[in-house]
């Protein structure tokens, strides 16, 4: 099992991972639905979609793929106009941590970079080496790559952070280690099907991981 001494970058996912963004999400839902044509999941069957991988929401709720850069572009939008998203208790300490320790530490995110910046805030954003935001939901393997290559990083010393299945797959086709959470949309029994190299059950826990380099 690797440790964090094992790891010289962290790439972290935004929603979900370092901002609680689930309320305003399901807030837009029903209008992203009629909006794009597709069928609108109820809070019970919302539950029951967190355990799927994305091609399977996809499929279950009748979204094309061609329809997903359109969504996306209108979510980024609409998240800008937002109230900025909260981070999760003990992200910012954590992020400090890492920034103490001398790891480098970039964000990969399906959001807007200034959405991603406004929440962080100057003094955290400044501790960021790296973005690369706008990634599709199923493009974050490029966006891992820009990173690991501004950053020059090998694939073997970065670890992932992220909420969902997708995070895990990209990861894995770069050659990047895994780490997944269990505070935002994937559940954790669907995450730890995907067999990451690490699991994180709380800010805390991560925190305590990191604090061990």
């Amino acid at each position: 099992m690797n440790t964090a001494r094992d790891y010289d970058l962290l790439i972290f996912d935004f929603d979900g991972t370092l901002a609680d963004s689930a309320a305003w999400f399901r807030s837009i839902l029903p209008d992203l639905a009629r909006r794009f044509g597709f069928r609108c999941p109820d809070e019970e069957e919302l539950e029951v979609l967190r355990h799927k991988p994305p091609r399977e929401v996809m499929r279950i709720l009748n979204i094309p793929g061609w329809k997903l850069v359109f969504i996306a572009v209108h979510v980024r939008k609409r998240a800008a106009k937002a109230a900025a998203f909260p981070l999760f208790d003990g992200i910012s300490e954590m992020l400090e941590l890492l920034a103490a320790k001398g790891v480098k530490i970039a964000v990969v995110s399906s959001n807007a970079e200034v959405n991603v910046r406004r929440a962080l805030g100057p003094a955290l954003s400044a501790r960021v080496n790296a973005w690369s935001c706008g990634a599709g939901m199923f493009g974050k393997a490029k966006h891992f790559r820009d990173v690991l290559g501004e950053l020059k990083v090998a694939p073997g010393r970065a670890l992932t952070v992220g909420d969902e299945i997708r995070d895990i797959e990209a990861a894995r086709e770069v050659g990047i280690r895994t780490g997944a959470v269990t505070w935002g949309f994937g559940m954790k029994p669907a995450l730890e099907a995907e067999r990451p190299d690490h699991m994180f059950a709380s800010v805390d826990e991560l925190k305590a991981f990191l604090a061990a380099r």
